[in-house]
């Protein structure tokens, strides 16, 4: 035996309340769907005929709660039609048409008229049909799932619907005057059909002036200041530039606005769009590209799909499409910039840098564009990838923040000029360059790669520091680093210590093993067996260094010793290289050492530092 679903209709209000439309005021943007779509669908049977939409606020002369009445010249409704539709929950009075007039009309679910139990406890519907026998029906729903249907005593004179609310107590404040002109001007002021408010006897006209992007302006620049004007006025702020948006797909058409301050680059940006004219969100967030952060769009659209709460769009091949070809605008406006108007493209850049790297990594062709105008960080100070190239056929980079801060003091003295593409897209932008611009080159940089355009020692100096290193190379062989002498700038640096990609893995790989528990111990000790141990760090000396210069004429081995590790350790620490467990624990032996050889020296019991045979190095 079959049995049909129980509803509650309370059930089905609740969770429309609370759960589906964002508050109690979106009853009136119900509303004013449901007549715009009588209108449509009365066009559809008699082209010629013409329409409008009016709200009445009547207030009863006992003190009663306020009623408001909303009205059309649409299609109406037939006795079979208000069992259908006004009764049934999710069928639509438009769904037969859909498919072939999907953007003649904004409803498609059938629950819209629910919207209006949250304000009032029953509904009074009174309707004409265009296509009926020319009676006059009421239909009077309870919030309680009842309801009855019979001929009205008070027939309409023409085909169309008025709609009776009751303020129900607790709701009394979204039916007054300046609530409801705020919600009809909020959700209907661009609809193509005259939207009209009727207070204590006068009228006025609520939606006059229809999109203002679709209108006739003597001049480009007057354009230009009414769209910024309208941008202000919906969203209180001054934006920098206006961008005209146009897409076939989904019929869409409207302005995006360019924020005048850089938002968070996670942040995503909320748009005000309309569907058929009519409100259907503030905070739509899938209408333009991820990379498109830097607009706020108002936009129209006849042919994308909304969600059942009608705010916002389905996510479909249709809104895709859209979503392409939004962007496309975008990209002509910055690619115009850049043609046109450089300098703006500058300033657009320094606010908005995020989403023009993100754009030129997906587009080959802004990418040649925009490419040299990005300005980077480097060890010279900041320039243009333009600038840059002009002086250094090779574009040299390093790819993280640690790396740049260890060779861009000693690079800049070298003459060497390394950028740092550390910050959001810079490295890809950068190994994108060969790819995409004839005969670039571009290699990674590191502090392995500094000692190559070092000054090499004459044959009295490699003579004079050879004991020093030999006993380095000793000193520091337990931490897998060995020692070489060089010149270099600027003199006050006393060493540098480099290391390759490799190396710099297994040393973090060995300090994360140091810092785990004996399972992630155990699983870094088999990355650490696979890297076969064989790659070692550099400490660098500047003999151009006075303090370096005065060590390698030290004949004090335990002196030298020590100094040699807290050389190491400094070097570590100028490199931002974190100290793994041995290497504090030197730089706690280390500074013991030298607080007990000056102690030492104070009290006369010490030997001099300076030793005797200074072979020429002073």
């Amino acid at each position: 035996m079959d049995h049909r679903f129980q509803v509650s209709l309370r059930g089905v209000i609740d969770l429309l309340s609370h759960h589906l439309y964002s508050s109690p005021g979106v009853y009136v943007r119900e509303l004013l769907q449901n007549a715009t779509d009588a209108l449509r669908a009365r066009r559809q049977l008699d082209p010629e005929a013409s329409g409008s939409v009016g709200l009445e606020l009547r207030e009863k002369q006992d003190g009663g709660p306020t009623t408001l009445l909303f009205t059309d010249e649409g299609v109406g409704l037939t006795e079979e039609e208000i069992h259908r539709f006004l009764a049934t929950i999710g069928e639509s009075s438009k769904r037969e048409l859909l498919e072939a007039r999907r953007n003649d009309f904004i409803g498609q679910f059938g629950i819209g008229l629910l919207s209006c139990f949250m304000v009032c406890d029953e509904l009074l519907v009174v309707t004409r049909s265009a296509k009926g026998d020319g009676r006059t029906l009421e239909w009077r729903g309870r919030h309680d799932g009842t309801y009855d249907v019979r001929v009205s005593e008070h027939p309409l004179d023409a085909p169309g619907t008025h709609v009776y609310l009751v303020a129900r107590a607790d709701m009394t404040e979204w039916f007054t005057p300046e609530r409801v002109r705020q919600l009809a001007r909020h959700y209907g002021g661009l609809l193509p059909f005259p939207v009209r408010l009727t207070v204590d006897g006068v009228t006025e006209h609520l939606n006059a002036d229809g999109p203002p992007w679709r209108r006739l302006y003597e001049t480009p620049g007057d354009r230009r200041q009414a769209l910024l004007a309208y941008g202000r006025e919906v969203f209180g702020t001054d934006f920098l530039d206006v961008i005209p948006l146009r897409s076939e797909a989904g019929d869409v058409d409207g302005v995006a606005f360019v924020l005048p301050a850089s938002p968070h680059f996670n942040a995503k940006q909320k748009h005000r769009v309309y569907l058929k004219h009519m409100l259907l969100s503030e905070s739509a967030e899938n209408l333009v590209p991820e990379w498109a952060f830097f607009v706020k769009c108002v936009v129209n659209a006849n042919g994308l799909r909304p969600t059942a709460s009608r705010e916002s769009f389905y996510e479909d091949t249709v809104l895709a499409q859209a979503r392409e070809a939004l962007g496309s605008s975008l990209r002509r406006y910055l690619m115009e910039l850049a043609r046109d108007e450089p300098r703006a493209l500058q300033r657009l850049i320094a606010l908005h840098g995020l989403s023009v790297k993100g754009l030129a990594l997906d587009d080959d062709a802004f990418y040649r564009m925009i490419i040299d105008w990005l300005p980077f960080e480097t060890s010279l100070g900041m320039m243009t990838l333009a600038d840059y190239r002009r002086s250094w056929p090779v574009v040299r980079y390093t790819p993280t923040l640690d790396g740049f801060r260890q060779v861009a003091r000693v690079a800049a003295a070298q003459g060497l000029c390394v950028l740092n593409a550390a910050y959001t897209h810079d490295t890809a932008l950068l190994e994108k360059l060969p790819h995409v611009v004839p005969d670039a080159q571009v290699a990674p940089f590191s502090s392995a790669d500094l000692p190559q355009s070092f000054e090499e020692l004459t044959l009295d100096e490699r003579e004079a520091v050879y004991p020093l290193l030999r006993l380095a190379e000793g000193v520091l062989a337990p931490f897998r680093c060995g020692v070489e002498a060089k010149k270099f700038f600027p003199a006050e640096v006393p060493t540098l210590y480099s290391a390759d990609a490799e190396g710099a893995f297994r040393r973090d790989a060995e300090r994360a093993r140091e810092e785990s528990d004996d399972l992630y111990a155990g699983v870094l000790d088999g990355v650490l067996a696979g890297t076969g141990g064989h790659e070692r760090a550099l400490l660098c000396l500047n003999l151009h260094n006075p303090v370096v210069r005065r060590l390698a004429a030290v004949e004090n081995r335990e002196l030298l010793k020590l100094s040699v590790e807290m050389l190491y350790v400094q070097a570590l620490l100028l490199g931002q290289h974190p100290l793994n467990a041995q290497e504090m624990a030197l730089l706690n032996h280390g500074l013991l050492g030298l607080i007990a050889a000056r102690l030492d020296e104070g009290s006369g019991g010490g030997s001099g530092s300076s030793g005797s045979g200074s072979r020429g190095m002073h």
